[in-house]
């Protein structure tokens, strides 16, 4: 049992001694209320409702056509301290993309838990067919283990016979699987308890895969032939995040819902992991890109985000291959060449995977006029330190 004690800090307190009925005042109390006239002053700069950036330099007039009917839609998971950054660039995203959806993410606290369900819970759970996401998911991850429907309408194991047991059928198996609750009710077919910084502390499933005596990983999951599937035919992904409530010697969890999101089929994470493969490679498995999941915050909160929400491994993973710097260099560290913002990295994207919309360049101008406004700013600033 652990027992967390806390110490109280008192502020010492004046008073004159030649009138005893005069109020003890805390020495910090004049600071503290400084501060808050300081506050106060900066909540009275007039802030733009639709874009959040002070009036004086607002985005809105700078873009030409706002909600373009982007065909291939974007969602962008955001670090939940990227949210009110003066250089977040997905102010612009919001503003001219009208097919966009932005879901905040806060890293875990004490524990996360992943529930997953299908959007079609019949999918690969009778026999899988050749797809691009197969194709893509095993790129880099492991050789293809399937099963082959027959005019008997039994499976056949094509390589891996380690996958099912000798004398069992997968395909009535998982078909029994899919339509009961399996795991946690509700038709959820993954379930997982996420710890800080990337710990999977439980991994379950519906599908039945061989992980060599090793720990089960989210990475394991795609190696089933059905799992991918399944999996093609998009998905639900819910985070109910815990926290330990603070004041009791006994451990007590509080669980909320983060966000629920919906992974629809054709989804794609743009994410230079180490399987991830280019454009060409992508069009050349006539894999068809409906959905583009964006990570926003720096390079080290993106991998934060990534790192506590396994459930992005399950998809494939597009890089960039590009040989240029951010506009962002010359106002934010970046750490290499082809490090992009997020509003760069879509419009890129976009314009790499085929997307047609008119006006994706003109977010790319706003967003330079943006770091130029931040620019011209800290000059400002600088110029009137000098002078005091």
């Amino acid at each position: 049992m652990l027992i967390h004690f806390r110490t109280r800090i008192r502020s010492r307190t004046t008073a004159n001694p030649f009138n005893p009925l005069q109020t003890l005042i805390p020495k910090s109390s004049k600071t503290l209320k400084m501060s808050a006239a300081q506050s106060d002053a900066k909540q009275k700069r007039p802030i733009c409702p639709s874009c959040s950036k002070p009036a004086r330099v607002c985005l809105c007039s700078r873009i030409r056509t706002r909600n373009l009917d982007n065909s291939i839609s974007v969602t962008i998971l955001q670090h939940s301290l990227e949210r009110n950054h003066p250089l977040n660039s997905t102010r612009i995203a919001k503003l001219g993309l009208k097919n966009l959806n932005m879901v905040t993410v806060f890293e875990v606290d004490f524990e996360a838990r992943f529930e997953i369900r299908l959007l079609e819970p019949g999918l690969g759970l009778i026999g899988p067919e050749s797809s691009g996401f197969d194709q893509v998911r095993e790129k880099g991850i492991t050789q293809k283990a399937g099963f082959e429907v027959k005019g008997d309408g039994k499976c056949q194991d094509e390589k891996n016979r380690d996958l099912i047991d000798e004398n069992e059928n997968p395909c009535e198996k998982l078909d029994k699987g899919s339509h009961v609750d399996a795991i946690n009710g509700g038709g959820v077919v993954i379930n997982a308890t996420m710890l800080k910084y990337g710990v999977v502390s439980h991994l379950s499933h519906i599908w039945k895969v061989d992980t060599h005596g090793k720990k089960p990983k989210f990475e394991h999951i795609v190696t089933s032939t059905m799992a991918k599937e399944a999996l093609r035919g998009g998905f639900v992904v819910k985070k109910l995040g815990r926290k330990k409530l603070e004041g009791n010697m006994e451990l007590e969890l509080e669980e909320s819902e983060e966000f629920e999101i919906k992974v629809p089929q054709g989804s794609v994470l743009l994410f230079p992991s180490q399987n991830a493969i280019g454009v060409d490679e992508l069009k050349s498995m006539h894999f068809e890109v409906k959905n583009l999941i964006v990570l926003d915050g720096t390079w080290s909160k993106a991998g934060r985000v990534y790192n506590e929400n396994p459930w992005l491994k399950l998809l494939p993973h597009l890089r960039l291959d590009l040989d240029r710097m951010s506009l962002y260099s010359e106002i934010r560290s970046q750490p290499k060449v082809g490090c992009l913002s997020t509003i760069e990295s879509i419009v890129y994207s976009l314009k790499a995977l085929g997307e047609k919309v008119d006006g994706l360049e003109n977010l790319l101008d706003v967003f330079e006029s943006m770091v130029g406004d931040q620019r011209r700013l800290k000059d400002e600033r600088l110029s009137k330190r000098t002078k005091d």
